[in-house]
Formats: C-alpha cells, structure tokens, sequence
C-alpha cells in the first residue's frame, strides 16, 4: 500500500483509486448486487480514457491566403497528348494532386473547394499560360478536375469525360503551406508576369 499512496500524483492511478474506492463503498452499503453492474477496473479505465479524449486539442490547417479563381485542367506526362509541354517543373511525375499555377512557389500546398467537394492540392507545374490573363489561375491535374465536376478521367485521351463538357470552374481555394520553390507568394498573378521566376 505504501507504494499505491506514493504515486498518488499520477492522475490515472488517482482516478483508479478514486473508483475502485467507490466500488468497494457501493459494495459495504448496498450489498454484491450493485457492485456487480460494472467492475471497478473497467470503470476506472473507462473513465480515465474518456477524460483524455475529451482534453484532446483539436489540429486544424492555417490558411495563409484564401481566394476565388476560375480552374483548368491538364496531365503533362511527357506523352505529347492533348498539348502536353512534358515533366512537371517541380520534377515529380504527373498525379493526382499535382496543381499548376503561374506564379505559386513549386511545393505550394492547399486545397480547393467547388460545390461543396474538397481536393488537396501541391504546386508542381507552371500554368495555365495564356489563360492566365483572362483569370484561369489554376490548372487542376485531369483526375481530381474529373472528381470535382462528376466526370470521368479517360487516360487514352487525357481528358475529362461525362462532366456536362465543364472545361473551366470557378474555385474557392486555400493555401496552407507556402513551398521553397521558385515564385511568388500572395495572390496569383497572371503567367506573363513572370512571377513564376522569383
């Protein structure tokens, strides 16, 4: 017992103790039957599991830049299909997940949110070109672009199928994480700024 009452300021023996010594009062006062209802070791387990739970902080993500936007797509896989330019400028092959934008450091990461549906996202690529200047500033790799709008990835072609012919979607985006790459932090900017090059 000596050493029981030398580790009382552990608080999960504490607890244990605490029940167990309700149990054994519950026992003396009200007889075998009500004790039996839940022995002490699980109440006592139960118990000190729950209060960990409870005092569990929540993690949440940092947004540093939130933002609309209109959204392409593309898949450079080297293979020369669909006005594919090649590798990835981040140096990673092609996959889902794999966003491009005109000025974002590469390594950016976030995510982006059309109708209700929420997609991470990793800068590893440079684009869309041209249509950065009208506010495209985001190309969506095929097969999370083909998730968003409810469509299908064909692999043969490279592009989207069955999404109602959905080329460009307007974007609520978030990022998270600003990567060490070359580029510019901060709203995106259009392709012909050369923020890209920072």
């Amino acid at each position: 017992m000596n050493t029981l009452f030398g580790l009382r300021n552990n608080r999960k023996l504490t607890a244990l103790t605490a029940v167990a010594g309700a149990a054994f009062i519950g026992v003396s006062a009200f007889g075998a039957t009500a004790a039996s209802a839940a022995p002490a070791s699980e109440t006592a387990i139960t118990t000190a599991h729950t209060s960990q739970v409870a005092q569990a902080p929540e993690i949440k993500e940092q947004a540093l830049l939130r933002g609309s936007t209109k959204g392409s797509y593309f898949w450079d896989d080297a293979s020369g299909r669909q006005g594919d330019t090649g590798m990835p400028a981040i140096g990673k092959p092609m996959q889902k997940g794999l966003f491009s934008s005109p000025s974002w450091p590469l390594g950016t990461e976030g995510y982006v949110i059309y109708k209700g549906k929420k997609a991470k996202f990793f800068i590893g690529d440079r684009g869309p070109g041209i249509p950065s200047e009208r506010g495209v500033m985001l190309d969506i790799d095929g097969k999370t672009f083909a998730e968003l709008t409810g469509g299908k990835w064909n692999t043969n072609t490279l592009t989207v199928e069955s999404n109602g012919g959905a080329g460009h979607i307007e974007i609520d985006y978030v990022v998270t994480k600003w990567g060490d790459g070359p580029g510019t932090k901060g709203a995106p900017l259009p392709f012909s700024s050369g923020a890209w090059r920072s």
